[in-house]
């Protein structure tokens, strides 16, 4: 009918209406890339683009909040990239999609950035990015495609070579160009249907967890894993090429090949422990349906001493922070949250269940018979004066755990959660 408007919903917004299936799954897959010197100067080039991209955005919403108390959004930013587009003629050779994605990580930036100061923590304004902290680009589903299994051809760019060492399920939806120092990888994001009903168990066990230093985890069988301490053997390499690049005067070239240096050194820790995750969490999810954790907070487990002040000369007094330094080195070095994240996702696919358990008092109560023991970091064994119970401390905590798990579960539910955990960290908590 002439000079009406149809009111009817686009297809976006019948399809953001729609409720999602709860068995849809995302997982990424993470291959190496092989580009020619050709192909990193362009995607060098781009990250450079994208770089000042976000960094102009930023500086938009600063300067429209300050003069004019107006806060910008995502919506009203990348209305205006066809216009950049017009203006700045090298914007044309960047996928459109891609410099949206600049546009939404801002905003994902501002939305943690409000969401830190609702909740009263540390808020952590949107900072500029340099050249040394813009290392990826996103392409959406249409940008890029997999040919002939060795090749990735991106928009904008052309044919990479890539090493598709595995297999990949589900639509493709994403695809991460990455630099990592020298390297370059592809990371791309598969939705897929997750089939409940094929999931099954082989094992019915229960298991808790102590995660620790001295040793990485202590099972409640008395099973223990050693703790490989990848940062610690390569500290005397890591400090040396730190030295090294404050040596090096700011912008030249040996300072950059200083830098590239000592990611080497970082990516060979990082790799060497991501891989000991992977392998000690695929055993843990295979032995056992319930895998049974403490809902750590790590930040605060990390967090630096209070200073002490003399209240009468001002002077400051001991307040163990250089040995908490170091237990704090240690605690991230073990990397305790990603292990947990990936037991959450192994355990999913195979039809199992990681819980958490409130952390305290774990250590000091027995396992035995629920007395309360203190007992300090230095005191490696527990000893029981009412039940007579010798074992390891951790050993203890991790009964302690599994215990904790047992008295919380609902009755008549077996030995299954009634809330099993999901990919998207939606962990049970009891």
């Amino acid at each position: 009918m002439t000079g009406t408007q149809d009111s009817s919903p686009s297809k976006k917004e019948k399809k953001a209406r729609e409720p999602k299936d709860p068995n849809l799954r995302c997982k990424a897959y993470k291959f190496r890339l092989y580009p020619t010197k050709k192909q990193v100067g362009k995607l060098e080039w781009m990250l450079r683009r994208c770089k000042e991209l976000y960094n102009a955005a930023l500086q938009e919403r600063r300067d429209a909040y300050r003069m004019c108390g107006v806060s910008v959004s995502y919506r009203m930013q990348a209305d205006q990239l066809p216009a950049i587009k017009q203006l700045r003629e090298e914007y044309q050779d960047i996928h459109s999609q891609v410099l949206q994605d600049v546009l939404k990580r801002l905003d994902k930036a501002f939305a943690a950035f409000f969401r830190r100061v609702i909740n009263s923590e540390t808020p952590g304004f949107p900072r500029y990015k340099s050249g040394d902290r813009y290392h990826s680009i996103t392409y959406p589903q249409g940008g890029f495609e997999i040919l002939y299994g060795t090749r990735l051809h991106l928009s904008k760019i052309g044919h990479i070579k890539i090493k598709l060492h595995r297999a990949m399920k589900g639509k493709f939806k994403t695809c991460t160009v990455k630099r990592e120092g020298e390297q370059w990888y592809a990371i791309v994001t598969c939705e897929y249907l997750h089939d409940a009903s094929m999931t099954f168990h082989l094992s019915l066990e229960e298991v808790g967890v102590d995660l620790g230093v001295k040793v990485f985890a202590m099972l409640s069988t008395g099973e223990a894993i050693e703790n490989p301490r990848h940062a610690r053997e390569e500290e005397a390499k890591i400090a040396a090429a730190h030295r090294t690049i404050h040596r090096r005067k700011k912008g030249s070239h040996r300072r950059h090949r200083a830098k590239k240096a000592l990611a080497r050194v970082s990516r060979k820790v990082r790799n060497r422990r991501r891989d000991f995750h992977h392998k000690t969490s695929r055993k843990l999810v295979e032995q056992y349906q319930i895998i049974v954790f403490e809902d750590l907070q790590i930040k605060n487990l990390t967090a630096t001493p209070t200073p002490k002040q003399d209240e009468e000369t001002g002077a400051y007094l001991p307040n163990g922070a250089a040995a908490k330094a170091g237990l704090n080195k240690s605690i991230l070095d073990a990397g305790w949250g990603g292990f947990v994240r990936l037991c959450v996702s192994k355990a999913e696919e195979a039809g199992g269940t990681v819980v958490k358990v409130a952390p305290h008092f774990t250590t000091q109560v027995c396992s035995g018979c629920g007395v309360v023991v203190p007992k300090g970091l230095s005191v490696r064994w527990h000893s029981c004066p009412e039940c007579g119970a010798e074992l390891d401390r951790d050993h203890n905590a991790a009964r302690n755990i599994l215990h904790r798990y047992q008295q919380a579960k609902p009755i008549g539910a077996g030995s299954v959660p009634q809330k099993p955990v999901s990919l998207r960290g939606e962990e049970l908590i009891l």
